[in-house]
């Protein structure tokens, strides 16, 4: 019967997230998040289990028959969670047909290189040796100790090509930053589409305090401008992705491009980007108003920043991507779930408002129903599918774009001549 409850308990919070606010989110999300994404592995597995209870004759008599009621419960419960997943992609696709035009499936694939696709669920340490050879694990900055990337590409890339690239920086509340095994399905999709992707780690606390984090990105996008071409990448489309506090830091470095303040030593690289994916971030240090925005700002104050907010208000602001919203803003494509316990949906929603208005470029905002925290995460899970999709059709646009612009300028001079 406890068996049973707790199944029922856990599938419920699959289905909606039980807690929104406090600390009560953290366990929430922990044991909701592969629920949501994992549910046929929990059902297969509940239902074996419960077959074998059966045979043991678990379920005679009162108690027995309520128990197994629950299962049929909690096996309900999980289909729906698997429904819902698989029928998630019009929430990915449609933002951008309404954002970018009818047209920009076709921009996308002219951008493409090759349409060879990656089949089959693989555990996490095998695609990544699929895609990242020995001597593509580099040192980036002066931090031996955290300053590593992994470069992803297809064996057969070409190294005197020009393929795009990808920046993606990882999650894990500035605290963790571990580059394995974060955004594997997007990674491997991008490289298995013909791209370059760097994967980083970076300074993070409670050891390293703000701003260490985003110089340390900065960093990365420097060395890959100098450095990418000798691996097959183009130094001049380099777009960045990352989610949760990888999605912050997506958004400040594709806001503060070649900021000083940010590049101490390095005040002179060239750390713009062409496109900026953030996923599920924090994009407001500021305020705290809001759903968890309290202990947001506390946690901020004594493991990250270390400073009190009220005697340093403009190190938060600055660290903010909410303020720092520019006309000239490259291309974004946001995307958050509604269901997000760790950082509630309004957040990508006003970020995203507060872009869409100043901002002269491109902006698109994709909100997933019932999509936890790290929703594209787990290699086999159809939102993490859809997510990588999704992006890599954004990215492939802005490269059509670009491509179609080159054309037209070498036309007219061609002309002009």
């Amino acid at each position: 019967m406890l068996r049973a409850g707790v199944e029922l308990l856990n599938a419920a919070n699959g289905v909606r997230p039980l807690a929104r606010e406090g600390y009560l989110t953290i366990p929430v999300f922990a044991f909701g998040w592969p629920t949501s994404e994992m549910s046929p592995l929990y059902l297969a597995g509940s239902m074996l289990d419960a077959a074998r209870r059966g045979l043991r004759g678990d379920f005679r008599g009162g108690r027995g028959r309520l128990a197994l009621l629950l299962n049929a419960v909690t096996w309900a419960l999980l289909y729906l969670i698997h429904h819902r997943n698989v029928s998630s992609q019009p929430h990915f696709e449609d933002p951008l047909r309404e954002a970018l035009g009818p047209e920009y499936p076709a921009i996308s694939e002219a951008a493409r290189a090759d349409r060879r696709r990656l089949v089959g669920v693989w555990p996490h340490d095998l695609i990544r040796r699929r895609y990242v050879e020995k001597a593509g694990t580099v040192r980036y900055g002066p931090h031996p100790s955290v300053n590593h990337a992994d470069i992803w590409r297809r064996a057969d890339l070409p190294r005197d090509g020009k393929a795009p690239v990808l920046l993606q920086i990882p999650g894990g509340a500035w605290a963790i930053g571990m580059r394995r095994p974060q955004a594997y399905p997007l990674l491997s999709h991008l490289a298995e589409h013909g791209w370059v992707c760097v994967s980083i780690d970076y300074r993070v606390s409670p050891r390293h305090s703000w701003p260490d984090h985003i110089v340390d990105v900065k960093r990365a996008l420097a060395w890959i401008k100098e450095n990418i071409a000798d691996y097959g990448g183009d130094p001049d489309f380099v777009a960045v992705s990352g989610g949760s506090a990888g999605g912050h830091l997506t958004s400040l470095v594709a806001l503060t491009a070649d900021d000083p303040q940010y590049q101490p030593g390095f005040e002179d690289a060239d750390t713009s980007v062409v496109a900026a994916v953030p996923v599920y971030g924090r994009y407001d240090w500021v305020s705290a108003r809001g759903s968890g925005r309290r202990e947001f700002i506390a946690f901020l104050q004594r493991l990250v920043v270390k400073k009190p907010i009220t005697s340093n208000r403009q190190i938060y602001a600055d660290a903010s991507p909410l303020y720092r919203v520019r006309p000239d803003a490259p291309p974004f494509f946001i995307l958050h779930g509604q269901d997000d316990s760790i950082i509630p949906v309004p957040e990508g929603r006003e970020f995203a408002e507060a872009l869409q208005e100043v901002s002269t470029g491109p902006v698109v905002y994709a909100e997933i129903p019932h999509a936890q925290h790290a929703f594209d995460f787990y290699y086999g899970s159809p939102r993490a599918h859809y997510t990588a999709q999704a992006i890599e059709e954004f990215l492939s646009w802005v490269q059509g774009l670009r491509q179609a612009a080159r054309h037209e300028s070498a036309q007219r001079n061609s002309a002009a001549r």
